[in-house]
């Protein structure tokens, strides 16, 4: 098992909590565990990419970047409305 693929388990891992602040809290630190949980996606695919050899994979997390950006200011306006 390389430290990359270790890196990538972790990383995995890291979505559990990040689950439970989506579920369990109020909308505004639901975007906040959404935000983390979208960083921990990208270096989730980063490490994946180094671990299994796989130089295309990276495409995934480059364009999931500008997606999540976009689902939190979508997430963000739609918290604005319901106010």
């Amino acid at each position: 098992m390389s430290v990359w693929l270790l890196a990538s388990i972790v990383l995995a891992c890291g979505f559990i909590p990040c689950g439970l602040g989506c579920l369990r809290s109020d909308p505004a630190s639901a975007l906040a565990a959404y935000n983390v949980a979208a960083v921990v996606a990208v270096l989730l695919l980063i490490t994946m990419t180094v671990a299994f050899s796989r130089p295309p994979f990276i495409d995934l997390a480059v364009v999931l970047v500008p997606l999540s950006l976009a689902g939190s200011l979508a997430f963000v306006r739609f918290l604005g409305r319901r106010r």
